[in-house]
């Protein structure tokens, strides 16, 4: 078992991440790390936790309070009918909850539908718990939404599970209430489960979020994922959630949250009390913010890169994923096997800048980059100076 995870990829992301640290003055452009401070609410219920000497085991699942502040927000909020807090299980992270639902729902073999492009650690993690992922093209022209009827003729008798992450990463597509219920009536009819990454649920500039398993009798078949990341921007402490009506599959897979974890962070978690219970100014302050960001880096882009990228900007989450014009690409020297890798390394190595090869977010996504737009509006304006001032260089030649 051990050999086996030799085929298991490591994403891009790891690697371009590594290429930064040797990058003097860096713009973080690369990762999806939004620049705001932690909310106070967060921040106090942490001291105030520390001051109480809360650094002690927890039940695995998690603490009562926040699974009832989890499960009350999914019913208020998401409109998904929890019925108890006992469906909530706390994770360390939204990725922790994808490997812990991956391998309670996957036998050897089984086949998922995923989007292309999607964030590499999703098909990663689908492979790592013995099963097949089977990406299908976001389609630019619906606004990186898929035309459904490309899922259907993708469903095969091996398939087990329909992945949906909307908003995604890193188009920012944003599917629709019609998307979702053509959607469930497919998994029911098929007699699929659905896996819904909701980690961007609160970055919607363009329609609006819903949760499928709010639609009738999806709750049932489906495993809604979220995370505390993005919303109150506290990536690095790792805390999320998934909720499953099914007991037996509930069981199954707190006992891979026990041997991945024990039980997450105390701290975070009376910390992420803190922040469910609180004011929720931040999330609306931080999408306003976002937006502004969003456009600032889709304006800039045009005179910092005339004709090399092209895209509109996206409906959700935070990133910019362009299209590199290989013709403009080319006459600037900037060519290989790979478009997507080339005008990586490049802007990495000749103007500082962090961002992510399309290809590795699926086969159908070479010729893209993501950039992160989460970023301060100093660094984002310093990036696009930088990228200006290099391909001018190129151009020049």
């Amino acid at each position: 078992m051990g050999k086996f995870y030799d085929s298991v990829p490591v994403s891009a992301i790891v690697r371009i991440r590594d290429m930064m640290y040797t990058v003097k003055d860096p713009f973080r452009l690369d990762q999806g790390d939004v620049s705001f401070d932690a909310p106070d609410t967060f921040k106090q219920a942490v001291a105030k936790a520390m001051t109480e000497n809360r650094t002690h085991y927890l039940p695995t699942a998690g603490i009562p309070p926040l699974r009832k502040a989890f499960a009350k927000k999914l019913r208020d909020k998401n409109h998904i009918p929890v019925e108890s807090d006992e469906e909530i299980l706390v994770t360390n992270g939204g990725t922790h909850g994808l490997y812990a639902v991956f391998h309670a729902l996957l036998e050897p073999g089984d086949e998922v539908i995923i989007p292309d492009p999607e964030w590499p650690p999703t098909m990663a993690m689908v492979q790592a718990a013995g099963g097949k992922a089977v990406q299908v093209p976001l389609r630019e022209e619906l606004r990186f939404r898929w035309n459904i009827d490309d899922i259907e003729k993708a469903i095969t008798p091996k398939t087990r599970v329909l992945y949906l992450n909307s908003p995604n990463n890193p188009s920012g597509g944003v599917l629709t209430k019609e998307d979702l219920e053509r959607l469930a009536a497919i998994a029911t009819a098929k007699n699929l489960w659905v896996v819904s990454d909701e980690a961007y649920e609160d970055v919607v500039y363009r329609g609006e979020h819903v949760s499928i398993a709010s639609l009738p009798g999806m709750y049932d078949r489906t495993i809604p994922v979220y995370t505390l990341s993005k919303s109150y921007a506290i990536t690095g402490v790792r805390v999320g959630y998934f909720a499953i009506k099914d007991k037996a599959l509930r069981d199954r897979a707190l006992k891979i949250v026990l041997y991945t974890t024990s039980n997450v962070s105390s701290i975070a978690q009376y910390g992420a009390v803190g922040a469910m219970e609180g004011s929720q100014q931040c999330i609306a302050d931080f999408t306003t913010e976002l937006l502004f960001r969003r456009d600032m880096f889709y304006q800039g882009l045009q005179e910092a890169a005339p004709g090399m990228f092209s895209g509109t900007p996206p409906d959700g989450a935070f990133y910019a994923f362009v299209k590199i014009n290989p013709e403009v690409a080319k006459n600037a020297g900037i060519a290989g096997e790979s478009l997507s890798w080339a005008m990586a390394e490049y802007l990495i190595k000749n103007a500082r800048i962090g961002c992510v090869p399309g290809v590795d977010f699926g086969a159908n996504s070479e010729g893209y980059l993501r950039f992160c737009t989460c970023r301060s509006r100093e660094e984002l304006t310093g990036a696009l100076q930088s990228m200006k001032e290099a391909l001018s260089r190129v151009a020049a030649r």
